[in-house]
């Protein structure tokens, strides 16, 4: 079997960054690609060689596939990762790799092909008997039809974009008076985001969580599990804040699922590093969602509890290699926790925020990990995702480990921007979540941008106190004069601005 001797990461930021460093610990030559907007980016500094593929927009440097290749010929390159986002789950862009003498670091054309269209998904899974939330197994042709099963299945409901993702094409209908209306949005908005207007109908799940299963699997038809990732704290139906193991799942659960999400895999031939996505009712019922076929964001909280470099195993995998790894050698240790921390304004209903990292000091210590791609000094661009890092932490518990969360986050000092760091804390601190009792309505359930104000960080508490003390201290003083009889100027706290 071939051996990879030199990687091109098709992607920016934290994760090129990511997968260039498991390169160079297997002793493999990288080379890095880069718009015109990240030539300065470490990205580009980190990878032994690194070209320019054109101008700030993905559409012209990271999405170019011409380009890419061409880098690839004219470096001798052997495989192509492409990270997540981007090119990652493009059936066209691995084929095209695998046509052009390259190796693809993911799985085969055929499994995203497979994978990448809900319906298409839902078939394969089906033959092994997976638990689907109900709905229609097809496309909707015919909208009396759809009504009438929308009915039967019992409204609220969800019209769901085939091709769909990160809750584009995705509307609730809560009655049958706004089904066309409803209907109409989400064909437009499948149109528009995926270029592919079929869509489907499911239950709506009210209180779902939100459970993942990582897999492996090899190209000798090797497959397992490794173990799942709780992502219910979401906004605009895309995570914020991951977590392994979950809170809400029992041992027989997680067995059961994990069986599940290997059948999913086995069910389209998957090789590489997947993620099969539940939704989880209060009943603690599970269902299949989807199959994401690539490296997920969320990937560093189960490499910290089961020990496994899931990109060096990608690399193995791509290699033609067996998995080294047996199922019953895995087991979890620990728990993790990851906060994405995004440019964007929690006070703001989250909207993204552009400007330049004015201060940027990353939090340290024991059970502290950062994966970013930016440095102080970085004017932050408007053309890519506002993703600025990911914050994880690491203990023995789960208590230990939002216990250092919050120290991480308190010690994460970034300016220039806004960013979700404290909305990160207000979710570390509310009970809902340390008592495990949320679903992905945490957002609309519990926050208000208010509620930011009242969150101190040690730095404010200690000033907070001295000034406490001084203020207690100067009323001791006067009171003392006062006994006296002297005559005491007036304390200058009192006129004092604080800041």
């Amino acid at each position: 079997m071939p051996e990879i001797k030199k990687i091109l990461v098709a992607n920016r930021g934290e994760i090129a960054l990511r997968i260039l460093r498991t390169a160079r610990e297997m002793n493999i030559a990288t080379v890095a690609v880069f718009s015109e907007a990240d030539r300065n980016a470490p990205h580009v500094r980190y990878a032994d060689e690194a070209v320019c593929i054109g101008p700030a927009a993905s559409s012209e440097s990271y999405l170019n596939t011409d380009k890419i290749l061409a880098v690839c010929h004219q470096l001798s390159v052997d495989a192509i990762h492409p990270g997540y986002g981007f090119l990652s789950e493009n059936a066209a862009f691995a084929r095209k790799v695998r046509e052009a003498g390259f190796i693809f670091i993911g799985p085969s054309p055929e499994s995203i092909e497979v994978m990448g269209s809900k319906l298409a998904a839902k078939q394969a899974a089906g033959s092994y008997n997976i638990p689907m939330v109900p709905g229609t197994a097809t496309a909707i042709d015919d909208r009396v039809e759809a009504k009438r099963i929308a009915t039967a299945i019992g409204y609220p409901i969800l019209i769901k974009a085939s091709a769909g993702g990160g809750g584009k094409g995705m509307r609730i209908v809560e009655s049958e008076t706004e089904f066309d209306e409803q209907m109409d949005r989400a064909v437009s908005e499948a149109v528009s985001s995926f270029g592919d207007g079929a869509v489907f109908i499911e239950k709506y799940i009210t209180s779902p969580k939100h459970i993942e299963i990582q897999v492996l699997g090899d190209q000798h038809g090797n497959i397992i599990h490794l173990f799942e990732r709780e992502c219910s704290i979401q906004r605009r139906h895309q995570k914020v804040i991951e977590e392994a193991p979950s809170i809400s799942i029992t041992p027989a659960i997680r067995e059961e699922m994990g069986r599940c999400a290997v059948d999913v895999a086995r069910s389209c031939g998957y090789y590489g590093a997947g993620t099969v996505e539940f939704i989880m009712d209060e009943d603690k019922n599970f269902y299949f969602l989807e199959m994401n076929t690539r490296l997920q964001v969320e990937h560093p909280v189960t490499e910290l509890i089961t020990g496994v470099d899931l990109v060096r195993q990608m690399i193995y995998i791509a290699e033609g290699k067996q998995l080294s790894i047996r199922q019953e050698q895995l087991q979890i240790n620990g728990h993790a926790i990851e906060v994405r921390v995004y440019a964007e304004d929690p006070a703001n209903n989250f909207l993204p925020d552009v400007g330049t990292l004015k201060r940027y000091v990353r939090p340290q210590g024991n059970g502290v990990r950062v994966d970013d791609g930016f440095e102080e000094g970085m004017a932050i661009p408007i053309y890519y995702d506002p993703m600025l890092a990911k914050l994880i932490t690491y203990g023995q518990d789960r208590d230990e480990t939002i216990r250092k969360m919050i120290r991480a986050i308190d010690e994460f000092h970034i300016s220039g921007v806004q960013t979700t760091l404290s909305f990160c804390r207000f979710v570390m601190k509310h009970e809902s979540f340390t008592s495990g009792h949320f679903d992905t309505n945490f957002v609309n359930a519990y926050f208000l941008p208010e509620l930011l104000n009242t969150v101190q960080n040690p730095v404010e508490k200690a000033l907070a106190a001295l000034i406490s003390a001084r203020l207690l201290q100067a009323k001791k003083v006067v009171k003392h004069a006062q006994n006296d009889g002297e005559t005491v100027p007036a304390s200058k706290w009192k006129s004092r601005r604080l800041g």
